[in-house]
């Protein structure tokens, strides 16, 4: 029985023409052989799999050749290329630095490079992995790769180019190896597969290169694994299968279900995937990536950038025809939210279904029912919040009859203004709505006041402090009502309206603290200012400091007179500890209090 070789050796290649995926970086290699222009060290860097030690060998083969080719392949017929292809060459030499990474291992290398080649030109050192080297051994290594001797030329090769010393980089040419393209990899496997006499699916390889992500090796490994399971006829079915992969018809479906809302359908579909093994993250991660492919299918000009099968990147132009871009984009933001928050997620499945919820209800309409996004009951509701605020004439009778209201926010939210506002309406047609004799009961109806209230200030530039409410506003009007009042019930009413102004009016909200408002004659209130500032701002403010008192006081005929105080008049505004020193005197249980509890004023 024949000796078996893995594919991935077996199809090694042997010259610069069969190296796959990398036609411009070997072009440089061969001009260089062929110019005889070398440099004294390489640098080669790229992924796994994708021909840098390879490379090298080539290089090393052609360089030593005795006689190159005209396009600077080496001839293969040589005493030096036969040694080399026998592998008895005593010119090139690998070293593997992931385990020779010490500095007694540089060392000997620095030996053997005085030793000049019995056959051919060069001695060739092929440092794979070189980024495993340590510190120290890059030190050493430094003086020899800047000047070596003339018949020495090192190649180096690395995955990780950033772990490398820039003092190293400095002194090599470096050639960075890409990635190897699906088509490129679909192209290398049909001429194994043709070589080796095995059937094959495009759509097949077409998995495995995808697979491979972008390394040769891996592909040909893959390559093998399903060539063994398929038993020499390697089909899309089987390789799913074998390399436990989950089926792009599943998005497909997925995209087709979205179009036509089928939410449900979409989670049995979600269902019958889990249930077969695969995780709800690679669901997602999929779905993503076959949006964008079908993005990029909408357009002739991005049609390249599909890394796929002929036969898949038909599927996409036939569904990219029945998407929408608004529908692709929306989806990939969703699919993007999902992914970004699916690890710190406690219930994946969950966050993993409503995301392909949303998805199908992207372009179902606004109104529908169930859309989970705008219900048409919300709707409705706004519709009637718009017609009740759009007529204020006809509310404000009905307002009038309302019990006063203490306005205790700045604003309020507009559904909850509006449900007021209907509340209002619907109260004072009722023969309950009517004032209660004694203190005013407070009802949350100020939503409406501050509504005009804010429009009455932009016409009339006049200033309103939160808190009190607008002489001319007709929805504070009270009924003809002429209610006695003290002067403590007086006294309760003003400092409740100080106290209801919000943070940005405490400056003025403290004067009038300190202001007492006393009765001359009944109903006339005067109010005492202490200076001149405080008589302006008190002056832009009378109307509605007057309409408050009216309305909480229930007595339409309170006027407000504002006058400076004399000196004599003057009060002193006390500290807080003289405050509680006043409050000692005037009830001595006070301060035994305070003894008992040990208390401190602060």
């Amino acid at each position: 029985m024949e000796e078996y070789i893995v594919s991935a050796r077996k199809y090694r290649p042997t010259s610069f023409d069969t190296v796959v995926g990398q036609q411009a970086l070997t072009t440089t290699l061969k001009n260089a052989v062929n110019s005889g222009k070398l440099a004294h060290a390489y640098l080669f860097c790229g992924p796994r799999g994708v021909g840098k030690t390879t490379c090298a060998r080539i290089f090393a083969k052609a360089i030593n050749c005795l006689s190159p080719t005209t396009d600077g392949e080496a001839c293969g017929q040589c005493e030096s290329c036969q040694a080399f292809n026998e592998q008895r060459s005593f010119n090139i030499f690998e070293l593997d630095a992931a385990s020779n990474n010490s500095v007694e291992h540089i060392k000997t290398l620095m030996e053997q490079t005085r030793i000049p080649p019995q056959v051919g030109k060069y001695k060739v050192f092929i440092i794979d992995e070189v980024h495993m080297l340590s510190t120290a051994a890059f030190n050493a290594f430094l003086k020899t790769l800047e000047e070596p001797p003339a018949h020495v030329i090192f190649i180096l090769a690395t995955t990780e180019k950033h772990k490398i010393l820039p003092t190293i980089l400095s002194r090599c040419q470096i050639y960075d190896f890409e990635r190897m393209t699906v088509r490129n990899t679909i192209d290398h496997l049909k001429s194994v597969a043709k070589n080796e006499g095995i059937s094959y699916e495009e759509e097949a390889l077409a998995v495995i290169a995808e697979k491979a992500d972008g390394g040769m090796r891996d592909a040909l490994s893959i390559f093998d694994q399903a060539a063994s399971f398929c038993q020499g006829n390697i089909t899309y079915q089987k390789v799913i299968e074998d390399l436990n992969v989950l089926d792009a018809e599943n998005y497909f479906q997925i995209v087709d279900l979205a179009l036509e809302n089928k939410a449900m359908d979409i989670m049995i579909l979600l269902n019958n995937v889990i249930n077969k093994g695969f995780d709800g993250g690679l669901l997602i991660q999929g779905l993503a990536k076959h949006i964008r492919n079908v993005l990029m299918a909408r357009d002739p000009q991005t049609l390249p950038l599909l890394e796929v099968s002929d036969q898949q990147r038909e599927r996409y132009q036939q569904q990219a025809s029945k998407c929408q871009i608004p529908f692709l984009y929306q989806a990939l933001r969703l699919i993007n939210q999902c992914d970004i928050n699916y690890r710190q997620s406690s219930n994946k499945r969950l966050l993993v279904e409503l995301t392909l919820i949303e998805i199908a209800q992207i372009t179902q309409p606004d109104d529908a029912v169930g859309s989970g996004r705008k219900p048409r009951r919300l709707k409705s509701l706004f519709k009637h919040l718009t017609q009740t605020t759009a007529q204020p004439k006809k509310s404000a009778p009905q307002v009038a009859a309302a019990e006063p209201v203490a306005p205790t926010q700045k604003s309020q939210e507009p559904a909850s203004n509006s449900s007021r506002i209907s509340n209002v309406s619907n109260n004072s047609s009722q023969p309950n709505s009517s004032i209660k004799a004694g203190r005013p009961q407070l009802k949350s109806t100020v939503s409406l006041s501050w509504n005009n209230l804010r429009q009455k200030s932009k016409a009339k530039k006049m200033t309103i402090i939160p808190g009190t409410l607008d002489a001319s506003d007709p929805n504070v009007a009270l009924k003809d009502e002429e209610r006695s009042f003290t002067q403590q019930d007086l006294e309760l009413q003003w400092m409740l309206m100080c106290n209801r102004m919000p943070p940005e009016y405490s400056g003025i909200a403290t004067r009038m603290k300190n202001m007492n408002p006393s009765i001359t004659e009944f109903p006339q209130v005067e109010i005492l200012v202490d200076n001149q500032v405080a008589m302006e701002q008190m002056e832009q403010i009378k109307g509605s400091i007057t309409a408050t008192l009216r309305t909480y006081l229930l007595n339409k005929s309170i006027t407000i007179t504002l006058r400076q105080a004399e000196r004599h008049e003057h009060m002193r505004i006390l500290s807080r500890r003289e405050q509680f020193q006043l409050m000692e005197k005037e009830n001595p249980s006070i301060a035994k209090l305070k003894e008992l509890l040990n208390l401190e004023l602060a």
